[in-house]
């Protein structure tokens, strides 16, 4: 069971290349919807989310929404 709120989302933006990263942090790119610089997704605020985004933090700037 999430510990956050339902409803609550995250902006992740991609500011780092994929260029020269392992296989598995650009496949985890993929899987937040991110292949190129500059590009910006909304997603659900999961636990399945944050452990992505805890494995590329270096490739990615994240906001908070509600």
């Amino acid at each position: 069971m999430s510990t956050k709120a339902k409803g609550k989302t995250v902006k992740v933006t991609q500011i780092g290349s994929p260029s020269g990263r392992t296989q598995d942090q650009l496949a985890t790119l993929i899987g937040l919807g991110l292949n190129k610089r500059h590009r910006s997704r909304v997603l659900e605020d999961t636990p399945s989310v944050r452990g992505m985004i805890t494995k590329v933090r270096h490739l990615i700037r994240v906001e908070e929404t509600a």
